[in-house]
């Protein structure tokens, strides 16, 4: 099965072919959206969209890993991480468009 990645510009256009903004305006109002949600995530917050899903950041303590190549102990430092949990929506429209009928 092809895949195929949505760019920031598939958005943009598709924002300009079903609301019928500019395509200047189409651009604006994506990277209004974009930037909110990432403004948000970096201030810790959660992002909720409701029948999609939530995005939220999640702090990972430091922790000791391996090179996996040499087997030497190296320490990996705390950080955070973005997390993406997708509602059931979302989950069972994809898969329903798989053929699996939804849960």
């Amino acid at each position: 099965m092809p895949s195929k990645t949505v760019t920031r510009a598939d958005l943009i256009e598709a924002v300009y072919q079903e609301v019928g903004l500019s395509r200047k305006e189409s651009a604006q109002l994506v990277e209004s959206v974009l930037e909110q949600i990432a403004g948000t995530l970096a201030s810790g917050e959660s992002v909720k969209i409701s029948s999609f899903g939530t995005f939220s950041v999640r702090r990972k303590a430091q922790r000791i890993g391996r090179n996996p190549k040499t087997g030497e102990e190296v320490p990996i430092l705390p950080r955070r991480v973005l997390v993406f949990r997708a509602s059931h929506v979302l989950k069972d429209r994809i898969n329903r468009s798989l053929g699996g009928g939804g849960g």
